[in-house]
Parts: structure tokens; C-alpha cells; sequence
């Protein structure tokens, strides 16, 4: 760990931000070269100024540095410097990366990233198309990059890992803040398929403006980003941003016309996102990039409800039909299917005993698509 002092240091003075360090490193190729340059040396370097170079001379290293540097290892945790073999080759491409990244787990078999986000507060149907889409990726030989929130990103997590597949969580905190808490045991799962990664010091809390910081590294590490399920105000949107900003690929999955929920993805597809039905239509777009496994099984046709455990009556099918993959009120289903809402009750509290029907507070009621 002692090696790393010297990207901590310098990461340390103040007016070094990303964009400096990384031009720094290219002129200087280390740290400890730079902290040992002279005044017209690093004046040659785009964007060094008179007050920066003094800044530099001033330099010390706190014992809060050290002390970072021993609950890294105290931990388990590992810091790579953009300079590492493992450091991940396309976030080097932004303008912009994190001069090194906390590491738990292992980057070395990092492989045709596609990050997978979306919605914290998503319905059944960003979930199940989720975890469906990045369970097919990753069985393609896919690393699905994502950020741990709940929700979407937690759905591409458990995607990938349902299938033994590689996953990257980014996080907007440091490692030794696991956010949220009820993604903890999420948090060492992700780390023995892949890992998790933060640019943020190991006790860093999860701060709004820390998020767009850790966006621009999720989608910078991929190449693609994949939007599931978002509001016209989402974060994802930003990623999305981001993405194309950084020259990458965007793709976005359509939801229900009636969905605020998927306002946003659908305004990503009317200004050019490819909209996404499946692994391959990812896969198609970026064939000239990826290197893709054959493909297997496919794991995207949902599997209906078998008439051997349970014979569906023609009102149970009718029903079953009437559903959506959003949840709708009983009143509307009711409706729509013509039916007493006595008789419809009775009905979905069967489909829901054998596990077709899901119900969601306020009696509303989605098909379970498995």
C-alpha cells in the first residue's frame, strides 16, 4: 500500500481535479514524478497554473492518508491506480476518470461491459424485464455494470448473478458505506462474481452530488448504457447523458404510454436511443466491439403458467389476459374484463395462491412473468 501514497497525496491538493491529475499523469506517468517536477515542467502541462505549481511545493501528507491507506488494507479492500493493468481500459477514454479506484473484488475479467440502469422506484415490469435482459447478457459472456440502488440496478445485479455471470456495482459512497443497507448482502455477492468500486474515500456517505460522479464512471467503463424504466427527472437520464457524451452507445427499454415511469426512456427513443427488446439488439449494435459467447438457451420467452399443477378456467384465462404488466386497480380490471368485482377478487386470490397474480398495496394487481 505504501506505493499508493503518492496518487493519495496528490489527489489530496487542492485545485488537482480529475481532469489535471489524469493530464498530469500522461506528461509525468506517476505521481511521485510529478511531485518531484519542476516549476516549467508542470507549467507545460495544459491547465497547470502559477498557484497550482505552488500548491504543489506546499504539499504534505496528512495522517488521515495513512490512516486511508490501512483500513483500505485492513479491510480487504484494494486501490488501483489508472496506471494498473485492471483499471478498467475504456474509463481511461473519458476525459475525466478517477486517478484510482477502490476495489473489492477482482476487475480482471472485466469483459464486454454494458451498464444496466434505471429507476429506484420500478414496477414489476422493470424488474422482471431487468433481471431477464441482463441474465441473457451476461450468459453471452457480458459483464452488466450497474449501481446497486435498489430497484433496476439491483434487478441487473441479480440478473447477471442468477447465471453465474460477471457484475460491476459502482458506488456513489465509499466502500465501507454500503448504501443502501438492504443491499448489503448484494454488496459481497457482486464482489465474489466481479466487484465493486468506488472513486470516493472508504467512510464517504452517499451525498446527492457524489451520484452524477459515480454516473459518469458506470457509464464510462461500458460500452453501452442500457436505460430500464425512467422518469422525464431521473438520474438515469443523466447517465444516458453521460453515455453520449463519452461517444458510447445508448439503448433504452420501452414501457407502458400510461407509465410516467417510462417517460424518460421513451423520450431517449424519439432523440435516437436504439430501443431495446432483447439481448440482441445490443448485442447487433455493437457486434463490431463485443466479442460474444454463443447463445444459449434462451432465457427470454416467460415461462406461462403450467396446465399440469393448475387447470386455468375460462374466467381465470380471461382474467390472466385482462392483466398487464403494470399494476392495474381491481375497479379498472373489473371493468375491463366485465366481470363482478366479487367474482374478480375470488379469481385473483386464486391466481395468487398459485403464484400468477402479484397484488401491490392498493389492490392492484400485475401478471407474474417468470
Amino acid at each position: 500500500m505504501e506505493s499508493l501514497l503518492p496518487w493519495l497525496v496528490l489527489k489530496n491538493i487542492p485545485g488537482i481535479g480529475n481532469h489535471i491529475y489524469k493530464r498530469l499523469i500522461d506528461q509525468f506517468r506517476s505521481p511521485d514524478r510529478v511531485l518531484a517536477a519542476t516549476d516549467e515542467e508542470l507549467l507545460s502541462v495544459n491547465g497547470m497554473t502559477g498557484r497550482l505549481v505552488s500548491a504543489i511545493r506546499r504539499h504534505q501528507t496528512p495522517d488521515s492518508i495513512r490512516r486511508e491507506l490501512d483500513l483500505t488494507s485492513e479491510k480487504g479492500f484494494d486501490i488501483i491506480p489508472l496506471t494498473d493493468p485492471d483499471f478498467p481500459a475504456l474509463l481511461l477514454q473519458i476525459p475525466d476518470p478517477p486517478p484510482y479506484l477502490y476495489l473489492f473484488g477482482s476487475l480482471k475479467l472485466l469483459k464486454n461491459p454494458i451498464a444496466v440502469v434505471g429507476s429506484r422506484n420500478a414496477t414489476d415490469y422493470g424488474v422482471l424485464t431487468t433481471r431477464r435482459l441482463s441474465a441473457d447478457l451476461a450468459t453471452r459472456g457480458i459483464t452488466i455494470v450497474s449501481g446497486m440502488a435498489i430497484g433496476i440496478d439491483t434487478a441487473a445485479h441479480q440478473g447477471a448473478l442468477s447465471v453465474n455471470g460477471q457484475t460491476v456495482a459502482v458506488l456513489g459512497s465509499g466502500l465501507d458505506y454500503i448504501y443502501p443497507r438492504e443491499n448489503k448482502a448484494l454488496f459481497y455477492e457482486i464482489a465474489k462474481h466481479g466487484a465493486v468500486v468506488s472513486e470516493f474515500p472508504l467512510k464517504e456517505e452517499p451525498k446527492a452530488s457524489n451520484f452524477p460522479q459515480r454516473n459518469r464512471i458506470i457509464s464510462g467503463m461500458s460500452l453501452g448504457t442500457v436505460i430500464v424504466e425512467a422518469a422525464k427527472q431521473s438520474g438515469s437520464l443523466i447517465t444516458a447523458r453521460l453515455a453520449a457524451e463519452q461517444g458510447r452507445e445508448v439503448f433504452a427499454v420501452p414501457g407502458s404510454i400510461r407509465s410516467f415511469k417510462s417517460a424518460g426512456t421513451h423520450g431517449l427513443i424519439k432523440q435516437g436511443a436504439k430501443l431495446v427488446e432483447h439481448a440482441g439488439d445490443i448485442i447487433e449494435e455493437l457486434s463490431r466491439v463485443m466479442s460474444v459467447e454463443p447463445q444459449p438457451e434462451s432465457v427470454d420467452e416467460p415461462e406461462q403458467p403450467s396446465s399440469d399443477t393448475f387447470a386455468l378456467s375460462g374466467e381465470e384465462i380471461k382474467v390472466i389476459h385482462g392483466l398487464e404488466p403494470y399494476p392495474i386497480h381491481i375497479d379498472d380490471l373489473a371493468r375491463k374484463v366485465a366481470m363482478d368485482s366479487g367474482k374478480l377478487a375470488a379469481i385473483l386470490l386464486k391466481l395468487e395462491i398459485h403464484g400468477i397474480v402479484r397484488q401491490s398495496p392498493g389492490k392492484r394487481f400485475t401478471k407474474i412473468e417468470r
